[in-house]
């Protein structure tokens, strides 16, 4: 005799699984068909999704989040207007709109105006990206100095 379990939809024989009936899940498309799923009383879940399109580019790490979330008087360290100011006369003298640094480095033309204003919150990636590009230092001790070569190599 056929016996009918609840949790599975399976049918069982005797203690052991003869067959089970699976239910497959559909994937609703429009408003129509959600309503007639709807009417028939058919069981329906909803899921929103998390992060979708990741394609994040310098999302916040958990410190900043954290910090944004405080109510006391904490603020992020900013750059420095004396960065921005280096930022824009290397930009100048290279003949350089914001968008012609933005394509070079990669990167948003708003990231440019940001560090150019000094709103930014300083990112190393980014800045190592500019100094490259533009060819003076922006990190350090000597800001608006040509970029060197580095070390000398030894013969």
């Amino acid at each position: 005799m056929y016996t009918k379990t609840d949790t599975a939809n399976c049918y069982k024989y005797d203690g052991s699984v003869l067959f089970c009936i699976c239910v497959s899940l559909i994937r609703i498309t429009n408003l129509q068909a959600l309503n007639a799923a709807l009417r028939t009383g058919t069981a329906v879940a909803t899921e929103k999704k998390m992060m979708a399109g990741g394609n994040r580019q310098h999302t916040a790490n958990k410190n900043t989040l954290r910090l944004d979330e405080e109510t006391e008087e904490l603020h992020h360290e900013r750059v420095s207007l004396s960065l921005g100011k280096a930022m824009q006369q290397a930009r100048q003298a290279k003949e350089w709109t914001q968008k012609d640094l933005s394509t070079a480095i990669n990167e948003k033309p708003q990231v440019v105006a940001e560090y150019e204003n000094g709103k930014a919150v300083p990112n190393q990636q980014i800045l190592q990206k500019m100094e490259r590009a533009l060819g003076v230092k922006l990190r350090g001790k000597d800001i608006g100095q040509p970029l060197g070569s580095g070390k000398p190599h030894k013969k």
